[in-house]
């Protein structure tokens, strides 16, 4: 309705087509006043409720479409055609006008449902975020400030206090290493971008987990058949995929097999971690990487997946997950292969 003005213009700019006539003249002001009416009551018609606009829109019609009948197409037909140009006149425009009405308003319910979605969607995000930044942070705070009310005991000698602070240390570096994941999480940010070797960074990052597969007795194997560079940081590389070995290594708590392997096509570098763990069922793979979302239950927090997964879309990086329940899962993660 706010540009009924230009729409009157165009309506009288084409009506010229059909010749400068006294058709032409009555067009100019009708027209004019109506789109001008039009454009003063839209404030007013866009507070009222959409059944309402709808009635507005089609009663309008239905009266311009009586008014031109009566004064124009009366005088030129006649009584054998009279029941068409009433269908034409007064009922296929209202009909015409309700039903474009009608789904002007259902599109933009629509909209303001979506808008509204989104908008909760968030806002569950946030409450979501806020409970798990909260129960993952008062851990190691309640633990520093038990150990911080011992140092206020006199009689502690200094070995004890030495011990005392360093555990206050480690516990609040822990807290600094949740904030910072939760970051890495809401903007992973690829601070350096360098060539990465798949097959020695995936060798460096299997060394640091070797103790953790031994004391699960995980048997860890790897087929590099191929080989191949990709670009990225290579920090955040080897946090996404300790956090992803560690997860699948966890998952075998009475032992089993972890095999890392290697495929390079033409374009892309593909990289397996399979191992014989519990499984996940497809719920548990589409909400994989979600905020505080765990496959371990209670002990778990989801954390290092949620980072994991953040980094990887940081990367560019397709995953694709496949698993069966009592058998284990698979992991493939795709990247763009260097060329160069």
């Amino acid at each position: 309705m706010r540009l009924s003005p230009i729409l009157g213009f165009l309506v009288i700019f084409f009506r010229a087509f059909h010749g400068i006539d006294l058709g032409f003249f009555i067009a100019i002001a009708f027209y004019s006043v109506f789109s001008f009416f039009i454009w003063r009551i839209s404030p007013w018609f866009l507070k009222l409720t959409s059944t309402t606009r709808i009635l507005f829109s089609t009663g309008i019609t239905l009266l311009l479409s009586v008014g031109i009948l009566l004064t124009i197409a009366l005088n030129t037909v006649s009584a054998d055609q009279l029941l068409d140009i009433i269908i034409a006149y007064v009922v296929v425009p209202p009909l015409g006008v309700a039903l474009l009405s009608s789904l002007i308003e259902i599109r933009e319910k629509n909209q303001q449902l979506q808008q509204q979605l989104i908008i909760e969607e968030k806002l569950a995000a946030v409450e979501q975020m806020g409970a798990a930044i909260s129960h993952e942070i008062r851990n190691p705070l309640t633990t520093a400030i038990g150990f911080i009310d011992l140092l206020d005991q006199v009689y502690l000698d200094n070995n004890r206090r030495t011990k005392y602070l360093s555990i206050i240390k480690n516990e609040l570096d822990s807290a600094e290493g949740i904030i910072q994941d939760y970051l890495t999480f809401s903007k992973p940010v690829v601070e350096s971008v360098e060539e990465l070797d798949i097959q020695e960074e995936l060798t460096h990052i299997l060394k640091l987990l070797h103790p953790l597969a031994n004391y699960h007795s995980v048997k860890v194997s790897t087929d590099f058949t191929t080989y191949g560079t990709i670009q990225g940081d290579k920090s955040k590389f080897h946090q996404c995929f300790i956090n992803i070995m560690r997860n699948s290594i966890e998952s075998m708590s009475y032992g089993g097999a972890l095999l890392i392997k290697t495929v390079a096509t033409q374009n892309k570098i593909i990289i397996s971690i399979q191992d014989t763990g519990t499984g996940l069922s497809k719920e548990q793979i589409q909400r994989i990487g979600e905020p505080h979302y765990s496959t371990k239950g209670p002990q778990g927090t989801g954390l290092s997946m949620m980072v994991a997964y953040s980094i990887l879309r940081a990367m560019r990086a397709r995953i694709e997950v496949q698993s069966e329940i009592g058998k284990g899962t698979t992991f493939q993660f795709h990247f763009k292969l260097n060329k160069t």
